[in-house]
């Protein structure tokens, strides 16, 4: 699981855009942002750089710590 829809939202940004960014199609991000596909490490990373967060930022929910 992953949070990067949560993110985008958060961030104001399109799965559109961090397509472009990637390099992927829009398919692709959709799938990741809807959890039916994971990203690999190294597109985890990658996507973590692009919007500026912490590849852990990606994974876990700092709400559901506390």
């Amino acid at each position: 699981m992953n949070r990067i829809k949560e993110v985008l939202k958060e961030k104001g940004i399109t799965q559109t855009w961090l397509a472009k960014q990637l390099d992927k199609s829009y398919n692709t991000v959709n799938e990741y942002a809807r959890n039916k596909r994971q990203p690999s490490l190294e597109d985890l990373y990658e996507i973590a750089k692009i919007l500026n967060v912490s590849a852990k930022d990606l994974l876990i929910d700092k709400t559901e710590l506390k």
